[in-house]
């Protein structure tokens, strides 16, 4: 049965918030507060629809009174249709516990911004009928490959704890030109921290907190195919290494400067793949690996 008041609506799940401390007339205003983005002609709407609701499944008005704590559900709506993004993931295992994917180039994780329905974790809730899908760890919208989520809630803190113990085998792979004057295999550290722009990192001076392992696949020409074994899982580590480095991933349109955003441009995906991941699995105690059928 499932956590939410309100059903699975096209693969997308209720969203939900508790009301914070404050002190609104009403619900109506609290939403105009809470998400100014958001028209009240829209809210309004909602609730005019049942869309809204408590903790227990009853519709909210928007004369309803803000009681604090109270936990709210609705349903996550774009003003515009989204673009389709044309490219298929792939279920590479399936078991009481895991769904293990192999995600393609240019779909996000989960939804969030401009989108929603063209999003991994909501094309498999349709594929699946399963609401509570969720993500045990995250890849990138440019990144493809191999991606791990939980279908069971028993089992998934479990899982989870894996990433956090950092227990698990990550292998990526990346096409970016040739570095020479170093011996391979060599590992990379530095200091990772939040950079000038919100959705980017940088690295500065102290005690590093990311560390990778770079050995050479092949040559490609003037590029080379890089293996890449992330140590700690900073944001976007694999791509500021390699780009401070002075090799930056083909294609990066973040790192060593942000570019413009391609809109829905998706001609010049990431070389960036996560090839493998593999770990004892904590309730069986077996060796796993699952690994990505895609190439750069």
């Amino acid at each position: 049965m499932s956590r939410y008041p309100l059903p699975m609506r096209d693969g997308v799940a209720p969203s939900y918030l508790y009301l914070p401390e404050g002190d609104w007339p009403d619900m109506i205003s609290f939403l105009i507060e809470r998400f100014p983005d958001v028209p009240e002609a829209a809210w309004r709407d909602r609730m005019a629809r049942s869309q809204v609701v408590d903790g227990d499944g009853q519709p909210l008005q928007p004369s309803s009174r803000f009681r604090r704590g109270l936990r709210i559900f609705y349903y996550r709506e774009l003003d515009a249709p989204e673009t389709p993004i044309p490219f298929k993931e792939e279920i590479l295992h399936m078991d009481e516990h895991l769904v293990v994917v192999d995600k393609p180039h240019f779909l996000p994780m989960t939804p969030g911004g401009r989108f929603l329905h063209e999003t991994l974790l909501v094309r498999l809730k349709k594929t699946l009928g399963e609401a509570d899908l969720t993500p045990i760890h995250r890849l990138d919208r440019e990144t493809a490959g191999v991606v791990i989520f939980s279908r069971n809630a028993a089992s998934r803190g479990t899982y989870q704890s894996m990433f956090q113990k950092r227990v698990i085998v990550k292998e990526y792979e990346a096409l970016a030109p040739r570095l020479t004057g170093v011996a391979y295999p060599f590992t990379y550290r530095s200091r990772m921290v939040d950079g000038d722009k919100f959705f980017i990192m940088k690295e500065e001076a102290g005690e590093p907190n990311s560390e990778t392992l770079i050995e050479v696949i092949e040559q490609r020409g003037e590029l080379t195919l890089y293996r890449l074994f992330p140590h700690t899982g900073r944001k976007h580590q694999l791509r500021l290494h390699l780009s401070s480095l002075g090799i930056p991933i083909v294609n990066d349109a973040f790192y060593p400067v942000a570019l413009p955003c391609k809109e829905d441009d998706v001609s010049q995906p990431l070389q960036l793949l996560a090839r493998a991941i593999s770990f004892i699995d904590p309730l069986s105690g077996e060796w796993r690996e699952f690994r990505s059928r895609r190439s750069l």
